[in-house]
C-alpha cells in the first residue's frame, strides 16, 4: 500500500500512476479540501482538522511492505521506525541511516527560526526533475515493498 501525506503534496498523480502501473492501493489523507479521486485503488480518508492529525493516521498504519510519501520528518521517523519505505516528493528517502540527523537538523533550524523572527526561510522550488526523480524513486521503493509482503 502507498500512504500519501495529501495535504500540500505536489506528486499526487504520480503516485496514481505508479500504483496503477502495480495494482497497489493508495490512501490519500488530508484534513479536507482535496477532490476525491475517480481511480478505484486510490481512497480519499479525510481526518478531523488538528495538528497532526493526518500523520497519525499513517503513523497507525504503515508498516513493512508500505511506502509513505510526506515531507514531513516526524511522520517519516516514525514509518521508517515501522519499517516502511519513506519518500519525500522530490524522490529523496528517509532511511534508518539519514533519519536521526534529518530529526536534528529540523530541530535545530525551527530554534533558530524561534530566536530570530525576522529570519527568512522557505524551500526551493519543486522542479520537473525532483518530480522525475520522485516518479523513479517510488518505481524502486513501490517494486522492492511489494516483494516483502509477498509471503
Amino acid at each position: 500500500m502507498i500512504y500519501v501525506d495529501a495535504d500540500a503534496c505536489p506528486v499526487k498523480a504520480e503516485v496514481e500512476r505508479v500504483a496503477n502501473r502495480h495494482g497497489a492501493r493508495v490512501f490519500m489523507v488530508a484534513n479536507g479540501g482535496l477532490r476525491p479521486s475517480p481511480n478505484p485503488l486510490v481512497e480519499m480518508v479525510y481526518v478531523p482538522e488538528g495538528p497532526d492529525v493526518a500523520d497519525m493516521w499513517i503513523a497507525d498504519r504503515a508498516g513493512p511492505g508500505d511506502v509513505v510519501v510526506t515531507g514531513d520528518i516526524p511522520l517519516a521517523a516514525k514509518c521508517v521506525e515501522a519499517g516502511a519505505r519513506v519518500l519525500r516528493h522530490n524522490g529523496e528517502a528517509f532511511t534508518p541511516g539519514n533519519i536521526g540527523n534529518l530529526l536534528a537538523t529540523r530541530d535545530l533550524m525551527a530554534d533558530l527560526r524561534a530566536a530570530d523572527p525576522f529570519r527568512q526561510g522557505g524551500g526551493r522550488a519543486f522542479t520537473k526533475a525532483d518530480r522525475s526523480r520522485f516518479l523513479d524513486a517510488l518505481e524502486r521503493a513501490l517494486r522492492t515493498a511489494l516483494k516483502e509482503k509477498k509471503p
